[in-house]
């Protein structure tokens, strides 16, 4: 048997700005249980989608009983950003204890319908488990889980989305600096050469009507 999870989340910054993020998200203070994430293989398609295989470490806090079945757990991870449409979709499974309990997991990242600002998240899991007598125990922890690590990505994206506009705001800051130095720089040259050619002319002049004189 298999239970399907579904969730929706609304990410207030452009695709462009958390397919970025996507890639920078770990490590941070929301993502704790994330303990290694590699990427393994990456290429481009011939109709221009990036796709990318990772594999991550992670632990999340589980009951005494389940420690023993589930001591870390170790993920494959595939993904497809298409930019032509503006999707990333993610595929997500356990490839370590299977038997016990399978939890398949797929996000789709588009731009929000209502605000083309805003980046919409569409997160579905299918739990399922061949273990008799467990299999509910592990269906609930499943969902807890599932719930759990939606709160933890959407805090994480917002973190790191908020680091790199501040990062960016930062360097706004510091360009904006440096070319009102760079102008002021130009402006005090051109005004000191302006001064010495009044006072060249000047002097010119002033010998001219000498020699007149």
């Amino acid at each position: 048997m298999v239970k399907y999870l579904l969730g929706q989340g609304v990410l207030r910054s452009s695709w462009d700005q958390v397919f970025a993020a996507f890639w920078q998200r770990y490590p941070n203070p929301c993502g704790k249980h994330i303990l290694t994430e590699d990427i393994v293989h990456r290429e481009v398609t011939p109709d221009q989608k990036l796709l990318s295989l990772r594999l991550m470490t992670k632990t999340d806090r589980m009951p005494r009983w389940a420690e023993r079945l589930f001591p870390a757990n170790v993920a494959h991870s595939d993904s497809i950003v298409d930019p032509q449409n503006q999707t990333m979709t993610t595929f997500t499974w356990n490839i370590n204890h299977a038997r016990p309990m399978v939890v398949e997991e797929r996000c789709v990242y588009c731009v929000n319908s209502d605000n083309s600002g805003w980046t919409e998240i569409r997160r579905e899991a299918w739990v399922s488990s061949s273990l008799c007598g467990v299999s509910r125990a592990l269906w609930e922890f499943g969902l807890a889980q599932f719930k759990s690590n939606a709160t933890k990505t959407l805090k994480g994206f917002e973190y790191i989305l908020a680091k790199l506009q501040g990062e960016a705001a930062s360097k706004t800051l510091i360009k904006t600096a440096r070319e009102a130095k760079e102008k002021a720089k130009e402006t005090a040259l051109a005004a000191t050469e302006k001064a010495q050619d009044l006072a060249s002319k000047a002097a010119t002049k002033k010998q001219q009507q000498s020699l007149i004189v």
